[in-house]
């Protein structure tokens, strides 16, 4: 194992975990006083080269088309596909729920290679989907990051609830509890979990660095289920 891989410390197998569009090698400073060599995607279509504020107001504009029922479905072409095949660059980071109801690409109207989508029940963050995040950001270069709660959580309601779950459900319901307060209604305890979740990632060493050099924002938000509305809560 030459210098490199000791000090990263990352297996081949934990490397594909990330998925396809990684080729090539590049030397990154990752603002912890040392540089580090990561496998980077060489994207075929550059378009991370934004500012975070330039990023969010492209997925807010996305949002507002698709509440407008004015969707251009960007990006979702065979000619898209065979681009992005050789490289990505997605210009924004989402952790958001599992939940079938809410789909990122169509909600924001994107396509491939838009977006960095890590989803769970809940949108909790653990270790990993805090270095999922910290991959797309760091290596990737999505300039926005984005926590995503939305109307009616059932992990979130399940947590409030309290009662006991079979199988690894529970280890959601545990990640969930500290961002719960006495008295708070059901929407405000999903607030309150983006809230948390986003003090998480901003924990992050690799994170807080980006956001510290301007290289990435970070903002949590509140989706409606009845209206498609992503609302910007912090």
């Amino acid at each position: 194992m030459n210098t490199t891989q000791q000090n990263l410390s990352i297996s081949r197998r934990n490397l594909l975990k990330f998925g396809a569009g990684v080729a090539g090698t590049a030397a990154l400073t990752a603002g912890l006083g040392t540089k580090v060599n990561l496998f980077k995607a060489q994207p075929a279509v550059a378009q991370n080269n934004i500012t975070p504020d330039e990023a969010l107001n492209q997925l807010l504009e996305g949002n507002r088309r698709f509440i407008d029922n004015k969707r251009k479905s960007p990006n979702q072409t065979m000619t898209r596909v065979q681009e992005v095949a050789q490289g990505q660059a997605p210009f924004a980071a989402i952790l958001s729920c599992a939940d079938s109801r809410v789909p990122a690409e169509i909600i924001f109207d994107q396509g491939f290679g838009d977006l960095f989508v890590v989803r769970n029940a809940g949108n909790v963050a653990t270790s990993e989907e805090i270095g999922s995040l910290e991959f797309g950001t760091l290596v990737l270069g999505a300039k926005v990051l984005m926590v995503i709660g939305h109307q009616n959580c059932g992990a979130v309601k399940a947590t409030i609830a309290g009662n006991a779950v079979p199988g690894q459900i529970s280890s959601i319901l545990d990640a969930i509890k500290p961002a719960i307060k006495p008295n708070q209604t059901l929407e405000e305890s999903i607030i309150s979990n983006v809230k948390f979740v986003i003090s998480r990632l901003q924990a992050s060493p690799v994170i807080s660095q980006l956001v510290k050099e301007g290289k990435l924002k970070i903002v949590g938000s509140y989706y409606n289920l009845e209206t498609g509305m992503i609302k910007v809560v912090t």
